[in-house]
């Protein structure tokens, strides 16, 4: 790994370590239906925009300085994905949840979202098809709840090989 390669990851690790520092040291509030309920529908929200590549909505969600870490270990930035809607380097047929796979788990002003998101389109016209597991974090601001960081996990095996 070059020094730009492990300032990232580095930056990435951080990130995670504050984000689960800050969700461990608040009261938890697991209760908070109504919190739960608006970061559930913003994120299917944000999937939907992600599907349709819908710069301004995936702008209005994410925070400025979100990251998403990736199964294989690569990261996007919020600048990265914002760039790759308005070039279109995906044209998803589908990028929704599996039904019945989300939990959002609120801690004062953090929230979690863990799903099951099929995807299935083309990146740069090659074509892709998968399941996998994904955890957004999502923090309360004074303009709203923004989206700050992702994890996506690894493919998941074909539904038939099971």
């Amino acid at each position: 790994m070059n020094g730009a390669g492990a300032i990232r990851a580095s930056v990435v690790v951080a990130a995670a370590l504050a984000v689960i520092a800050a969700t461990l040291s608040l009261p938890v509030n697991a209760g908070n239906t109504e919190a739960r309920d608006v970061v559930a529908k913003l994120d299917a929200e944000f999937q939907a925009a992600v599907k349709v590549n819908d710069v301004n909505t995936m702008e209005r969600i994410l925070g400025e300085d979100m990251i998403l870490v990736l199964g294989n270990g690569s990261t996007n930035t919020r600048a990265e994905l914002i760039q790759e809607a308005r070039d279109k380097a995906y044209i998803y047929e589908r990028q929704e949840e599996d039904p019945s796979t989300q939990t959002v788990r609120v801690w004062g002003d953090t929230a979690i979202v863990t799903a099951r998101l099929w995807v299935k389109g083309a990146i740069r016209g090659k074509p892709f098809d998968r399941h996998l597991w994904f955890s957004d974090v999502y923090v309360h601001t004074p303009n709203g709840w923004r989206y700050v960081f992702g994890q996506a996990s690894l493919h998941l095996p074909d539904e038939s090989a099971k």
